[in-house]
Parts: C-alpha cells; sequence; structure tokens
C-alpha cells in the first residue's frame, strides 16, 4: 500500500470505529487477523502484515464465515486480547506509512501500530512510554524489536502511486475485492500444486512397484532353466561326475549331446540337488503368473492416471477450481494434524504455553503424565527438553509443519524445563534437547524414565521465562 492509501484508510477506520471497544479478534492465518469492534459497526477491521501482502482495510463478513475461516491463535493474538481488549479506539490515524490506532483504557493507552510501508509489514502494540511491548513479527531492526522504543521505517513518499478518485466511495472495499482475488488465485494456485503433487506421488508408487516385481521376478530366475536343470540331474543319474560344488551332466536337450555344469552343493546327494531345482522351478512358475498378473493391474492404473493427469491440466488450463478440488483429497486440503491437535487439546497432563514465535510448548505435569506427553502426544519431529542431572517435566515444543526452531522458542522451552525441574533454584541449568524420534523408553523404567540416543545441551537461565503465554 503507498502512502495516500494508507492515509484513506486510516479516515475510515476512524470515521466507523471511533468510540467503540476492542472487541473479538479472529486470527485468519499466521499473518492476519479481523478484529470487531463493539458494538458492531458492520465491518471489521482487517490487517496482515505478510511481506508480499501487507494491508489494512475495513471488511464485511458474517461472524460464521469468520469463525469458520478462523486458525490457532499464536503468541501475538493471544497478546493483543490480552492487552487491549475492552479498550475504546479514540483516534486512528496515519504516520510514516503506518496506521496508528490509539486505544485508551481505564489509566493509560497503548496504541496498535499497523506498519505497512517501508518494506517490512509488521503489527505493534506500544505502552504509553513509547516501548514496544508485542510484535507480530520478529526483527533485527532498531525500533523494531520487542523492549525497543518503536521507531517507524524510513519511507519515501511516492506521489505518482495514488489511487483515481473514489467519487465519494470508499477504498476499504476495492482492496478488499482485490484481495479476495488474489487469495482466490493463490488457493487455486496451491490446489493446483495439491493435486500435480498427488498424482506424480502416485506414478512414483506405481513405478516403484513395477520396479520392485521386475526384481522379484529376476530373483526366482528361469523357471524353464530350473526344471532342465532338474531332469538333466536325473537323466544322468549313473553318469554323472561332480568336481566340487558342480555337477557335470550330458545335456540332452542339445542335439550335440555337450556337457554342461550344474551348480549344487558338495555335500548333497544329486537326487537332492534335482528335487531343490524343481522346487525352484515350481516357485519361478508361480512367481512368473502372479507378477504377471499383479503388473497388468499396475499398467491398468498408470493408465487411469495418465487420464487424470489429462483432466487435471484441462481443469488447471480452464481455471475449474471445483474440478480441480475433485482431485485433491481432505487430508491434502486439510493436513492430518487435525486429529492429533485434538487428541492434544484433550490431554489434561501437561502444561500449555506459546512461544513468543508462536509455537505451542507442552510441559508435562506428572510422571506418567510426561511418558503419555512423550509416547503418545508428541511426534518424531518435535523437539523434546529435559533438565540435565535433574528429575523434572518432560517440554514438548509442538513442531507439525516440520520447520526449524527458532533460537528464542528453543530458549524459552529450555528455560520451561529447567523451571518445572529440580534445578529450579540453581542460577543456570543445562537442559538436554533432542526430536522426539531419539527418545526412547527403557524396558520395565520407572514412569517419566526416558533414555537417548542423540542429543545436545543448552545452558540458559533459570526462572519462568515472560516471553511465553499461558494457552
Amino acid at each position: 500500500m503507498n502512502s495516500a492509501e494508507i492515509k484513506q484508510i486510516a479516515k475510515e477506520i476512524d470515521d466507523a470505529m471511533r468510540g467503540r471497544k476492542f472487541g473479538k479478534i479472529f486470527p485468519l492465518s499466521a499473518t492476519s487477523f479481523a478484529i470487531d469492534f463493539y458494538p458492531h459497526a458492520g465491518s471489521y477491521l482487517f490487517a496482515d502484515c505478510c511481506s508480499r501482502t501487507g494491508s489494512a482495510f475495513l471488511i464485511v463478513r458474517k461472524l460464521k464465515e469468520l469463525e469458520r475461516s478462523a486458525v490457532h491463535s499464536n503468541a501475538f493474538i493471544i497478546q493483543l486480547r490480552k492487552t487491549l481488549t475492552g479498550r475504546e479506539l479514540t483516534r486512528s490515524s496515519e504516520d510514516a506509512g503506518s496506521i496508528s490506532l490509539e486505544l485508551s483504557g481505564e489509566d493509560d493507552v497503548h496504541t496498535l501500530v499497523i506498519q505497512l510501508s517501508g518494506g517490512s509489514p509488521n503489527v505493534f502494540v506500544i505502552d504509553k512510554e513509547g516501548v514496544i511491548v508485542a510484535a507480530a513479527r520478529t526483527s533485527d531492526r532498531d525500533g523494531q524489536k520487542v523492549g525497543d522504543v518503536y521507531a517507524g521505517p524510513r519511507v519515501d513518499q511516492d506521489a505518482k502511486c495514488e489511487r483515481p478518485d473514489l467519487q465519494g466511495g470508499t477504498l476499504s472495499p476495492i482492496l478488499d475485492a482485490e484481495r479476495r482475488q488474489y487469495d482466490s488465485a493463490a488457493r487455486f494456485e496451491l490446489l493446483a500444486r495439491e493435486a500435480r503433487k498427488k498424482l506424480k506421488s502416485e506414478f512414483a508408487k506405481r513405478r516403484r512397484l513395477l520396479s520392485n516385481l521386475n526384481g522379484d521376478l529376476a530373483q526366482h530366475g528361469n523357471a524353464e532353466q530350473w526344471k532342465k536343470f532338474g531332469d538333466l540331474i536325473l537323466a544322468n543319474i549313473s553318469n554323472l561326475r561332480r568336481e566340487s560344488d558342480t555337477i557335470y551332466v550330458t545335456d540332452y536337450f542339445d542335439p550335440k549331446m555337450s556337457e554342461i555344469g550344474i551348480a549344487a552343493d558338495r555335500d548333497q546327494p544329486p537326487t537332492e540337488a534335482a528335487e531343490t531345482y524343481f522346487r525352484k522351478y515350481t516357485k519361478a512358475r508361480n512367481a512368473v503368473i502372479a507378477i504377471a498378473e499383479r503388473k497388468k493391474a499396475v499398467n491398468a492404473e498408470i493408465e487411469q492416471l495418465e487420464r487424470r493427469q489429462e483432466a487435471i491440466e484441462q481443469a488447471i488450463s480452464s481455471q475449474d477450481e471445483g474440478k480441480l478440488s475433485e482431485f485433491v483429497s481432505a487430508k491434502h486440503v486439510e493436513p492430518q494434524a487435525s486429529k492429533e491437535k485434538k487428541k492434544a487439546d484433550s490431554f489434561t497432563g501437561a502444561r500449555k504455553f506459546v512461544s513468543g514465535d508462536g509455537f505451542e510448548i507442552m510441559v508435562g505435569k506428572k510422571a506418567k503424565d510426561n511418558d503419555h506427553l512423550t509416547f503418545r502426544i508428541a511426534r518424531s519431529h518435535d523437539t523434546w527438553l529435559h533438565a540435565a542431572d535433574y528429575p523434572g517435566s518432560h517440554v514438548i515444543i509442538r513442531n507439525p509443519n516440520r520447520t526449524e526452531i527458532p533460537v528464542t522458542t528453543l530458549v524459552e522451552a529450555a528455560r520451561l524445563a529447567a523451571f518445572y525441574s529440580d534445578a529450579r533454584e540453581k542460577p543456570k541449568a543445562a537442559v538436554n534437547y533432542t526430536q522426539k524420534k531419539f527418545v526412547n523408553k527403557p524396558k520395565r523404567a520407572a514412569p517419566g524414565l526416558a533414555s537417548l540416543s542423540s542429543f545436545k545441551t543448552i545452558l540458559v537461565e533459570s526462572g519462568f521465562p515472560e516471553t511465553v503465554v499461558k494457552s
């Protein structure tokens, strides 16, 4: 958004929301949310601090639509609710490429700054002293970190980017329509990518299966050759000769009646060697029939996938989202983590926190709870922590998207592991951490005991980390 647009949106927010109180907030993605100011004004304030789609404007939605679209609250959303709920919007203004919402409480004022220019969209909560108390995105810039006195980015004013005359209307519906169009295109692109990805995976499975079937067939060898060897050994039973692990016989199937060598264990009688080849013949013959039927079925599946590929490409070229959706199963659109999340949410044997970076952290309460948390709730790529050399809680950093855990989150979780252990009184504590897949339960071990096949250790200050939020 350019400065003219930001100024116009600030005015629209002020006109619609001034005098109303900060109410319910709906997290719509990792970087976007909608706020309802009450009494409800007929619209919601939408803000997005994504580096590519940073924007803010008023949207008109049904409550149920927002509730269906809402995702899990991260630490910043929780902090917004805790700090701003019930505060009255006394002023909305544009300043240096940002929209500032002044929110007054009983005895102080906080400001919600929606920063949209300067190449670094972000949302901040600033106290009456101008200090940042919460930020939607972490930043290394001075004046942009929690605890800093807020300083907006340098903005170059560009008069060329002004919008055409609104003719008495408002800008928000235009931006909302553009955003919906962008989201629709992004959704279709994701759908197309998932459909192609799924199809590619299905092709790969069938081709691997064909390769394995051909390998199995090769392992069984030539059925007719095994039968021939068995027949020749029996036919030459009275005149064959042996040298080490080879039986030499006359090949009656050869017009020249040449002598050939047949491999056989030196301690195995000729009749048993013949029986061995007959058994190999039977297995190879049966394998040829079974594998041929299986390969025929797999090739039919590949042909069906090729027809599906043509249909997918046709749906993509014609922008047919409904048709394309038919090729993407529900588990590709909605991650399987939903069942795991319900399972984790129903577990009452753990304290739950959200790190400053938005990662969920779970802390076991009792020894049996530790076992359940580690071996029933945690997934293989979650991070597991425990105070080194001290009894204490198992701590899990949930990582459903298998992303790299930020150092700040790791330190916060390590401090929780130290705090909920017998090391809490120490000035500093060592905490072991590893991925859950390296944590094992020794046989007949007492509840809460675990062994690690690989781990690292981090030294942290004791004490409860103030940057985490209880969820």
